[in-house]
């Protein structure tokens, strides 16, 4: 990460694995946790996500100094983010080849808006110097990913529940804690979307 000719950048050393977000309502975690349950008794090759991690990535930092983080925060609470609902639909997946290397469900309403939050996030990770995301961003909210690094085949899994939408008000950056047990996030800043 390369701090460019950004004043407002003060370098302190102190790096963070961080992403931003849209956190996934607890009713609707709550809703998941046992199609998850069931997904992972069928699928065991992969890693499911505990309900309380759910959430939509709009963009994944990585683990870059928590001034940059904090820089990009303030710039996004400076904008007019607005708010819009959320929808999720049926089961999708990443996929190498024949294997597959994650699961998530695609998001059926609020596309648009969620790509228009991407841009708007993506413009002030550039402000700071970030490297510019290579992919197209794709609204899912992903459940699992294959335990080997190539991938690995998925069976039938059983049919989502059906979900109620909801209204996205909310972009929060989270830090990411890796460990054994899997990843634990740390909420650091809720940025209100009007």
């Amino acid at each position: 990460m390369t701090a460019g000719a950004n004043p407002a950048y003060r370098p302190d050393g102190l790096k963070v694995r961080a992403f931003f977000g849209l956190p996934v309502p607890e009713a609707l975690r709550q809703e998941l946790g046992p199609y998850l349950a069931a997904c992972a008794a069928t699928a065991p090759d992969f890693r499911w996500v505990p309900a309380a991690n759910l959430h939509l990535t709009v963009r994944f930092i990585g683990t870059v100094e928590r001034t940059a983080i904090e820089n990009i925060a303030d710039r996004l609470a400076q904008r007019s983010l607005v708010e819009f609902e959320l929808a999720l639909g049926g089961v999708g997946a990443f996929r190498r080849g024949r294997m597959v290397r994650v699961v998530w469900l695609q998001v059926s309403s609020g596309v648009e808006a969620a790509r228009e939050l991407a841009v708007q996030v993506e413009t002030e990770c550039a402000a700071v110097g970030l490297t510019a995301e290579p992919r197209p961003f794709q609204p899912h909210l992903t459940l699992a990913r294959a335990r080997a690094r190539d991938g690995a085949p998925v069976p039938p899994l059983p049919d989502p529940p059906q979900l109620d939408p909801w209204r996205a008000d909310e972009l929060v950056l989270y830090r990411s804690h890796l460990g054994r047990a899997g990843s634990v996030y740390e909420p650091l800043r809720t940025i209100k979307l009007s």
